[in-house]
């Protein structure tokens, strides 16, 4: 996890990354479409979705809802070892509000059954932080996460929803078979910044707005802190050069930033582009 996060104040940046109070009627409006027709189109009972207490999930529920009713979403929340006790109360705090049905499932005793199969001598924990085990054992989290969710999906005949956002996407910041193995990602063409103020559009308490995020593949992990950049420093650079027509040098000069911050983003970009396809096969033979 990177030390130093590199930081902009969306308010102050030169280039508006937020939506107008139409635009996000809009966005709203097509999200709650575009998930009543899947799950129409699947002939699906309603859908299922895990619920974190984070920002991504919140937002996907609050517009699941509007599309399906409360009747129709059921919710998961999935405690693990790097899950507080904050985010486990946040997360049925939502399904409450939103008056869905909800099951508690512990992922940990999952995580640990993997952890005992894995052929090592020595306990995961007494590693050091950087061994790449962590990081494994944190995706195994994340994975069973999505296979409880399919296991519910299937079993109640529900389409599984994503919480993935596009600067997640564009990032790679997500678990491969994890929290992207989704029927549909109803937010994933919102930015981070646009996440937030979509949700605070529909009436998310604030503090939940405000939520430092977390993938929550190991204790005390943040986005941001392993990224080393805020999200409005990423969505910036990701709507500027990646998405956009902008130069390096363009967007060096237009956000104030080090080239080490579009560097960082390119980097991240280009590492993950494995993750946004199926997976590769052999081209067909030549008759």
């Amino acid at each position: 996890m990177s030390e130093r996060v590199f930081s902009l104040d969306a308010d102050s940046l030169p280039v508006e990354l937020g939506l107008s109070e139409p635009e996000l009627e809009e966005r709203r409006e097509q999200i709650t479409e575009f998930v009543t027709g899947v799950v129409e189109d699947a002939g699906a009972a309603g859908a299922v979705i895990g619920l974190s207490g984070g920002i991504d999930s919140t937002l996907t529920a609050h517009l699941a809802v509007e599309a399906l009713g409360p009747d129709s979403v059921r919710g998961l929340v999935m405690p693990s070892e790097a899950n507080t006790d904050e985010n486990m109360s946040d997360a049925e705090r939502v399904a409450e509000d939103l008056g869905i049905e909800y099951d508690v499932v512990a992922v940990q005793p999952i995580v640990e059954a993997f952890e005992a199969a894995y052929p090592v001598d020595d306990p995961l924990e007494e590693r050091i932080e950087s061994d790449p085990l962590r990081t494994a054992l944190g995706n195994v989290a994340v994975r069973t996460r999505g296979v409880l969710n399919y296991f519910v999906g299937n079993a109640e005949n529900r389409i599984v929803l994503g919480t993935g956002n596009r600067s997640e996407t564009l990032t790679g910041y997500f678990t491969k078979y994890g929290d992207q193995a989704v029927d549909c990602n109803p937010i994933g063409n919102l930015y981070k910044y646009q996440v937030r103020q979509l949700a605070a559009h529909v009436g998310v308490p604030e503090d939940l707005v405000e939520k430092p995020p977390s993938a929550e593949m190991w204790t005390g992990q943040t986005d941001e802190g392993e990224m080393g950049l805020t999200y409005d420093t990423l969505d910036a650079i990701l709507m500027l050069h990646v998405d956009g027509p902008f130069s390096r040098s363009a967007t060096v000069e237009t956000l104030g930033v080090p080239e080490s911050a579009i560097d960082r983003v390119i980097d991240l970009y280009e590492a993950s582009e494995h993750k946004r396809h199926m997976p590769p096969a052999p081209d067909a033979p030549t008759p």
